[in-house]
């Protein structure tokens, strides 16, 4: 039988008393295991993958996160950073924690029991066919996020559930389950530590392949990020000029004139700039199918 998140570790009684070297040495092995314990879940992990891009490549649907506690918040930091890493459109990203966030606050603990509130969240959102809906819950017993789920699924969404605990409610109530088995942790009940790294872990591994199956990576280079800073503007011109195999300077023209990596990309390459969005219509977004299809055209022209 699998190990509790909730459960006391015997090995780390007496641990107030410990030098704070001894602490540190404990709580460093936790996250340790807790990083190892992901790697039997990839599998599953990929599977989730798969099946939301196939669910989210049409365009339209959106990805949802929903979570309580240090586990919503968790979400919530995934979530945010699609926009400035992936151009993810906001349009398509909704974060719903219990409670809300109110950052002079804190994290509302209570509103994890409601699952009510979960239910009519779900239901004032009108997640459907098209959206993908990602429950995390260390123990996956939150009722307000397993009623998020439940809904969810019923209304057609495509559900995902990431938990610490094997057959828990959340776990029941998705589609498809990753499961972290991080057991016990240093603190008895702080998911916050070994759960929560392995969440962000899982989480950080779910969003970057998801991305990168939706057309958002071309080789190893973020081809979607938005040059909103000086830092990202000189990022998105070395990615240009490593694409397109050309100096600093025509980069950073070409990404001034077409506006982003993609489109100054196939400039680059010789497409003509009424042509370039239906290029990239043609191949989905896809930077690689774009420019295979502009070589395609060359070689028949030729």
């Amino acid at each position: 039988m699998a190990e509790s998140t909730e459960e006391a570790g015997v090995r780390f009684q007496g641990l107030d008393g410990w030098p704070t070297a001894e602490i540190l040495t404990a709580l460093w092995n936790g996250q340790m295991q807790a990083v190892a314990a992901c790697l039997p879940a990839l599998p599953a992990l990929g599977a989730a993958v798969d099946a939301a891009a196939r669910r989210l490549s049409g365009g339209n649907g959106r990805l949802v996160y929903v979570g309580a506690g240090s586990s919503g918040g968790i979400a919530a930091i995934d979530g945010l950073e699609l926009g400035g890493t992936f151009d993810w459109p906001d349009a398509r990203l909704a974060v719903v924690l219990a409670g809300g966030l109110d950052l002079n606050r804190g994290l509302s603990a209570g509103a994890e029991d409601d699952a009510g509130a979960g239910r009519e969240a779900a239901l004032e959102r009108r997640v459907g066919r098209g959206d993908v809906v990602v429950g995390i819950s260390a123990g996956g017993r939150s009722p307000y996020t397993v009623a998020f789920l439940e809904t969810a699924r019923r209304a057609g969404a495509l559900t995902v559930a990431v938990s610490s605990v094997p057959d828990s409610p959340l776990v029941r109530a998705a589609e498809h389950a990753v499961v972290i088995a991080t057991g016990p942790e240093v603190l008895a009940g702080s998911t916050r530590l070994g759960a929560g790294t392995a969440q962000k872990v899982v989480l950080n591994l779910f969003s970057t392949a998801l991305m990168t199956a939706l057309g958002a990576v071309h080789d190893n280079l973020m081809v979607n990020v938005r040059p909103e800073n000086a830092k990202l503007r000189a990022r998105c011109a070395s990615i240009v000029a490593r694409i397109a195999g050309v100096d600093a300077v025509r980069a950073e023209a070409a990404l001034a004139r077409h506006g982003d990596v993609k489109r100054a990309v196939l400039g680059l390459a010789g497409v003509a700039e009424s042509d370039i969005n239906d290029r990239l219509a043609e191949a989905g977004g896809n930077l690689r199918r774009a420019l295979n299809g502009v070589r395609r055209r060359e070689g028949a022209s030729a």
